[in-house]
């Protein structure tokens, strides 16, 4: 299945303003009090990740090897393809993605588009994206599949994975969506109908991080 979502060209059309902290996050909340993206930064570095949505703070120890090595098979697979083509960038947090004052966060990894055939040489420059990846943990969970996946659709991302890495699936989320696109066999991803579909073999990639062997995928 080569995927649902609708006009694969199209990028996020929200303001994303990234700016780097040597920070790690992800997901409990602290909603009791309204944080902003400058109130963040003077957080020290503690070794704890830290993000808003609309304001509610979001604190995630470091993630489990098993978080990062599919976050590293993804990465070397994205990479190489939109390099390739290209199409865009991938890359890693820490890198925080800000929309708005009081939006801050930090993919997993995400990849953004070239400005006029070249990567961004800061930051600043960086207004959209093509596709952002969240790599669940137990803590994670909720700030991922609930907060962070909605912000992503209502900036306009034209794709977001969840991984889930115990079930070995990914849901596959578009703007306007109300349900994932549940992937578990393969998954196609085609940011330029110019270009051919990157594909990934989900079922040996999860084997994979599972410690089942096998090559990559």
């Amino acid at each position: 299945m080569r995927g649902r979502c609708r006009d694969p060209t199209t990028l996020g059309h929200g303001l994303l303003r990234p700016q780097s902290r040597g920070r790690q996050l992800m997901g409990m909340a602290h909603p009791t009090r309204s944080w902003t993206a400058e109130m963040v930064r003077a957080l020290p570095d503690d070794g704890s990740r830290y993000e808003i949505v609309d304001g509610e703070l979001l604190v995630t120890p470091a993630p489990v090897r098993r978080h990062q090595r599919m976050v590293g098979q993804l990465f070397r697979l994205l990479a190489d393809y939109v390099e390739q083509g290209g199409r865009g960038e991938a890359l890693c947090s820490p890198a925080d993605i800000e929309a708005g004052e009081r939006t801050l966060v930090q993919p997993d990894l995400f990849v953004v588009p070239l400005a006029a055939g070249r990567s961004a040489d800061d930051w600043v420059e960086v207004r959209e994206l093509l596709l952002a990846v969240e790599v669940l943990s137990p803590s994670t969970a909720r700030a991922d599949r609930h907060l962070k996946r909605r912000l992503y659709q209502r900036e306009g991302v034209p794709e977001c994975w969840i991984v889930d890495l115990d079930a070995r699936l990914i849901e596959r989320w578009c703007p306007g969506d109300e349900r994932a696109e549940l992937l578990a066999d393969e998954l196609f991803w085609q940011p330029d109908t110019a270009v051919p579909p990157l594909r990934i073999d989900l079922t040996r990639l999860f084997g994979r991080i599972h410690g089942e062997g096998g090559s990559t995928p």
